[in-house]
């Protein structure tokens, strides 16, 4: 049972200021980072970004989606797009080294978040992270438990040197692992290794971003 919570390092930590460390401010909703060291630590690289993509309020998702159509979709907003130009010129005006490719969900918001962001070579399909999305349509137990565990042996691989992995994706149902995440959210993740688990530094909104940055 103990390596069983090693290995999976849950989301309880989210109501538990676990964040002293960077002088963090816990808060009901998530971890408000406050001390700029987190970005300095960033610029070395050796963590995880995964975000959720911008706005997508134009279209719905069709009960049989098809990822080769975008038009069956829920789809980027002006605003999503604009989200995602900002979140990339502040990802470059903090210094934040991004190991390229960037990964994405398949679906069309999160791949053109991506490319918005980063570029459209920049950026490579995870068919993996559409599982994400899936645990949002009334999974088995039995489901959840296995993307859960997937979704930690994804996140527990440390990035290559001097570097950070980001993956655009989605926000998870309520209480579940990441939790929920507003338009271009970040969850800071510090992977520690193969069947070691990993550890949730803190949360950034897109806002956050942007002050940091000095936008």
């Amino acid at each position: 049972m103990k390596k069983r919570w090693k290995k999976m390092y849950r989301l309880f930590t989210i109501v538990t200021c676990f964040f002293l460390l960077y002088g963090t401010t816990c808060r009901a909703s998530g971890t408000e980072i406050t001390d700029p060291s987190l970005i300095n630590d960033l610029q070395k690289g050796g963590y995880t970004l995964y975000v959720r993509h911008g706005d997508a309020t134009v279209g719905e998702d069709q009960q049989s989606i098809d990822l080769t159509d975008c038009s069956t979709q829920r789809n980027l907003s002006a605003k999503g797009k604009e989200q995602a130009e900002k979140y990339g010129i502040a990802i470059r005006k903090l210094n934040i080294p991004v190991y390229i490719p960037v990964e994405a969900s398949p679906l069309c918001r999160t791949l053109q978040t991506a490319q918005i962001a980063f570029g459209d070579q920049a950026v490579k399909v995870n068919d993996f992270w559409l599982d994400i999305y899936k645990l949002s349509q009334h999974p088995t137990n039995e489901t959840v438990e296995r993307t859960l565990q997937a979704f930690t042996k994804q996140v527990e691989q440390t990035p290559s040197n001097q570097f950070n992995r980001v993956i655009i994706a989605h926000s998870f149902p309520p209480g579940m692992e990441l939790g929920e995440l507003s338009s271009m959210e970040t969850v800071i993740i510090k992977p520690l290794g193969n069947d070691e688990g990993y550890k949730i530094i803190g949360k950034l909104t897109l806002e956050d971003m942007l002050r940091l940055a000095g936008m």
